[in-house]
């Protein structure tokens, strides 16, 4: 019997943490199943509110947001043409598509060398707010950045991220078997101990041991 309800898929994905998290950040996941729902505008203002009070070096707030809603205007179809083919069967169908940018110079004209690790920031920033208003962000490097570039003009000093695909959380049985196996599949990460140092290149923590 195939599972597919929206309950049964946020619950395997709950994340079986070594010590105590957040509870937004140990069901934080990236589904590829969005429901066939709208998201609410002032929900959305909340969610680029939150990547706008993101940490910044030296407050430089390098990050752009090109956001298309489903619907409203040609700018979530233009998105939807930059995403690589993997990628384009499901996230097209999320009610929103968001293309994050980077200044990749800083006021003074200089490099921009910390401009992607702030656009980071300002993504995590506006996933946990998603989170925390039942709605789920799958950050995607799975798209053509020139072709966004080309898409919607822009200049050169301002260099495409990713792409966002935002919404409520779908049905599994929605998508197809291969993607479909990805939305089921338990989550998994690497142990502490393997980029947790301490002393010198891959010597694990002491603390790890307590």
């Amino acid at each position: 019997m195939m599972l597919d309800t929206t309950t049964t898929t946020a619950a395997i994905k709950i994340a079986a943490t070594d010590h105590p998290i957040h509870p937004l950040l140990q069901a934080r996941w990236s589904p590829r199943a969005f429901a066939d729902r709208p998201v609410e505008p002032e929900k959305i203002l909340a969610l680029l509110e939150a990547a706008r009070w993101a940490p910044s070096g030296s407050n430089g707030q390098p990050w752009h947001f090109i956001v298309g809603v489903r619907g409203q205007s040609a700018t979530h179809d233009k998105l939807a043409a930059a995403l690589k083919e993997g990628n384009l069967p499901w996230a097209a169908q999320a009610p929103v598509l968001m293309l994050t940018v980077a200044k990749t110079t800083t006021s003074s004209g200089r490099p921009h060398t910390h401009a992607f690790h702030d656009v980071g920031l300002a993504v995590a920033s506006l996933t946990f707010q998603a989170m925390a208003l039942d709605l789920y962000v799958h950050p995607m490097g799975g798209f053509y950045p020139e072709k966004a570039r080309e898409l919607f003009a822009i200049p050169d000093g301002f260099d495409p991220v990713t792409m966002l695909a935002i919404g409520y959380l779908g049905e599994a049985g929605s998508l197809d078997e291969r993607n479909r196996e990805r939305e089921l599949a338990p989550r998994t990460r690497r142990p502490l101990a393997e980029f947790v140092f301490e002393e010198e290149w891959g010597k694990p923590a002491t603390l790890l041991g307590a």
